[in-house]
């Protein structure tokens, strides 16, 4: 059985669901900035996010965060076991540490604290910060080395008894993070995996790129939080991580949208529909599947199984519910009708 660990009021692992994280993308320094980051966070779903914290000297200001939000954080750590030291004594009760660029020496008194506080590490390889010795070691195979990374600072942690890790590796590269994180997935059955693929990039290629390499790992049972790295806004991160979940069937959140692509036979501009309806999905309970069909020949029968959908008509678009008609309306009327539809107040199933 995998070990489960707790970071605030967040579970991680055991039979916990997979868990969406995101990280800051504003520095400590511009603290309000932060607080209003980590809200429109929350809003979206995030439930862990990493804060980059480069020196000692920003404690004081994470555990002024810390005071105002409620989304737990892990303080971000490089090079100087100190600083991850200097988080904890803050009140921070996660910290990420990298073995590419971490020493080991003074991780035996960074563990003791840890423990102390019962706070969880993370230690998180990455694939651009893979040491010479650790290339070597491997003779150049890169996600053997990201493994040995994570399995050198892993078992040293192991040895001082402490417990609550979480393992990481990551590459920009989707064939090395999958292999890096089937290898730790084998040596460490017993310890929750953070996954994702760092530095995607921007748009659709790293939407892609996060998605293929995610979706490789959870579909072999690899995976118990999952980070989706985009140049772009953290609250997208979290967006898609959801979409990347809600594909497997993993988990929902709000409304699940299906789409047909539309042809030569379609009697409404399903693109319009969708951008319509897209904002009301949030407030659909979690798992209701929508469906936008742009003719009479998917919509209702190949969206039969939808909880609601629409589909264009010669003379307009009819809504339905489970398959079921409810009435034809004029495209014109949509805008005020949809949101009766969503709540499931509309009346008549006359054409309007």
């Amino acid at each position: 059985m995998k070990r489960q660990i707790k970071i605030g009021n967040v579970s991680i692992g055991g039979n916990a669901p997979v868990r969406v994280e995101s990280m800051l993308k504003v520095p400590l320094s511009q603290k309000e900035k932060c607080v209003e980051q980590c809200e429109r966070l929350l809003r979206e779903g995030c439930e862990l996010a990493r804060v980059a914290l480069p020196s000692a000297d920003l404690a004081e200001v994470l555990a002024w965060l810390n005071e105002r939000t409620s989304l737990p954080l892990m303080a971000d750590v490089h090079f100087d076991p100190e600083i991850a030291v200097a988080a904890m004594k803050a009140g921070c009760g996660s910290i990420r540490i990298n073995p590419g660029n971490m020493p080991l020496r003074n991780l035996t008194e960074m563990t003791r604290i840890a423990k102390e506080r019962e706070v969880v590490i993370r230690i998180g390889a990455n694939g651009g910060s893979l040491s010479a010795r650790q290339l070597a070691s491997a003779e150049g195979d890169r996600a053997a080395a990201l493994f040995l990374a994570v399995k050198e600072q892993a078992d040293l942690l192991l040895e001082h008894d402490f417990q609550n890790i979480i393992l990481s590796a990551k590459s920009s590269s989707v064939g090395d993070t999958v292999r890096a994180n089937t290898f730790i997935a084998q040596a460490y059955p017993h310890l929750p995996l953070h996954i994702g693929v760092t530095e995607a990039g921007p748009g659709d290629g790293g939407v892609v790129k996060s998605a293929v390499g995610i979706a490789a790992l959870l579909e072999q049972g690899i995976g118990d939080t999952l980070r989706v790295s985009l140049t772009d806004e953290p609250e997208r991160e979290v967006r898609v991580g959801y979409e990347i979940l809600k594909a497997l069937g993993r988990r929902a959140r709000g409304g699940d949208l299906i789409s047909c692509p539309t042809c030569g036979r379609r009697r409404a501009d399903v693109r319009k529909l969708v951008a319509l309806i897209e904002p009301m999905l949030s407030d659909l309970p979690d798992g209701t599947t929508v469906a936008v069909m742009g003719c009479e020949v998917n919509g209702p029968k190949e969206a039969k199984g939808a909880h609601l959908g629409i589909a264009g008509t010669p003379t307009g678009a009819v809504l339905f519910k489970e398959g079921v008609v409810l009435g034809e309306y004029e495209l014109e009327t949509l805008p005020k009708i949809l949101p009766e539809f969503f709540s499931g107040t509309i009346k008549s199933n006359q054409i309007r």
